[in-house]
């Protein structure tokens, strides 16, 4: 994409207009609903008021130009966040920072965590040795060179490992999802070199746009459930405009690629009606797995927004309740401000001490958080979200074969 940048300060907010949006009651009858424009609740996420808290380090080579997009997990009362980098040698890696309490940074590396070893000669680029000719610079959602983008980690206590999905982009490629995974202790060593040898977990482009049900080749918004199901591993993917949603019986994949066994789509009508893609790796909480995503609506198809659903505990693939309007939208001047303006886009999230904690990527540029109280959040999420959702936003697809 271009870049684009926008002059500090909030952008204005539209005049509040009127507006219709189709609202399905049931499963088959739909009626007209007039209902204003702006919010129907105030923001459920408030964002700290010390953001950015993680900006991009002119002195550092590997993340000189953006900081972005962060995982989170909590081991040992700590949160460790896994972000997006890029730097001179315009290749996205993956940088390390730690809070005690979910807002400040009380440690951040001074080297990258993780390289991606899909892109050939990326530990020598990232070591300030030559580029090869024909470089670019940078673009937002790339860098010319590729990379690990956007990643998301869960910690599985079981296996005492900590994964991490990624996008995986060679810079010429559609981009594709791709796991690793690293022994707990090593992550908390610092042991950044002992991260399994990653696997590209996308079915092939060739065979995506043979399938009849996906609409595109790109695969990403990758993440994990921090639980098994029926003693299945259960993972998020997009596939253009759908959240998919696979039962695997191990997380080996030799041979063997997700398939989009099951999907939630975007709801015409509302302000994810265009795509929809998972964010966080999904909370467990008493009513239902919290799943916090990201979307975008026809509406206004230039802006990401976040919004909220609860999953059932049991069926992963069943929303209970999913956000009439966003939890975030960009407003800030860190979200309009950047290489991508009026994006908040989130990767990671945590619970703790009754908090919710929402880590995103502001404008593709800096990492942010924004907080609720958990049970307030679940529950206005139960009275203002939509209820079981009709087949036709929630739909199990066809299994390939």
């Amino acid at each position: 994409m271009p870049l684009i940048k926008r002059k500090a300060g909030s952008p204005k907010k539209p005049a509040l207009k009127e507006a219709v949006r189709t609202k399905t009651v049931r499963k088959t009858k739909t009626v007209k609903q007039v209902v204003p424009a702006g919010r129907l609740h105030p923001e459920l996420l408030r964002r700290h008021h010390g953001n950015p808290i993680i900006e991009p380090r002119p002195h550092l080579a590997w993340e000189s130009k953006a900081t972005f997009n962060p995982g989170a997990v909590e081991i040992g009362g700590k949160i460790h966040l896994l972000y997006r980098a890029i730097g001179d040698q315009d290749i996205s890696v993956v940088g390390h920072a730690v809070s005690d309490d979910g807002f400040t940074i009380h440690e951040r590396s001074a080297e990258p965590a993780y390289i991606p070893e899909l892109i050939p000669d990326a530990k020598a680029r990232i070591a300030n040795q030559p580029l090869p000719s024909g470089n670019g610079v940078y673009v937002s959602g790339g860098g010319w060179w590729g990379g690990s983008e956007d990643p998301r980690v869960t910690y599985i206590k079981e296996d005492e490992k900590v994964y991490m999905l990624y996008v995986a982009f060679d810079g010429w490629s559609p981009p594709r999802v791709a796991l690793t995974s690293i022994d707990v202790n090593n992550f908390l060593a610092r042991k950044w070199d002992t991260w399994s040898q990653a696997k590209v977990i996308s079915m092939p482009p060739e065979e995506l746009a043979k399938d009849p049900r996906f609409k595109d080749v790109v695969d990403k918004n990758a993440c994990l459930l921090p639980e098994k199901i029926n003693g299945k591993y259960v993972i998020f993917h997009r596939v253009f405009p759908d959240i998919l949603i696979d039962f695997v019986d191990n997380l080996d994949f030799e041979n063997e690629y997700l398939k989009g066994e099951y999907k939630i789509s975007p709801r015409p009508g509302y302000w994810d009606s265009r795509k929809v893609g998972a964010g966080a790796p999904p909370i467990k909480t008493k009513d239902g797995w919290l799943l916090i995503y990201q979307a975008v609506g026809d509406q206004d198809a230039n802006r990401y927004k976040i919004g909220a659903m609860l999953l059932d505990l049991r069926d992963p693939t069943k929303v209970l309740y999913r956000s009439t309007e966003p939890v975030l939208a960009p407003e800030e001047w860190y979200e309009n401000t950047g290489w991508k303006y009026g994006v908040v886009y989130p990767c990671g999230a945590i619970a703790k001490d009754g908090t919710l904690f929402v880590y995103y990527g502001g404008a593709d540029s800096v990492v942010c958080v924004a907080t609720a109280k958990l049970d307030e959040f679940v529950d206005h999420l139960k009275q203002y979200g939509t209820a079981k959702l009709t087949p036709e936003l929630k739909s199990k697809t066809l299994k390939v074969k």
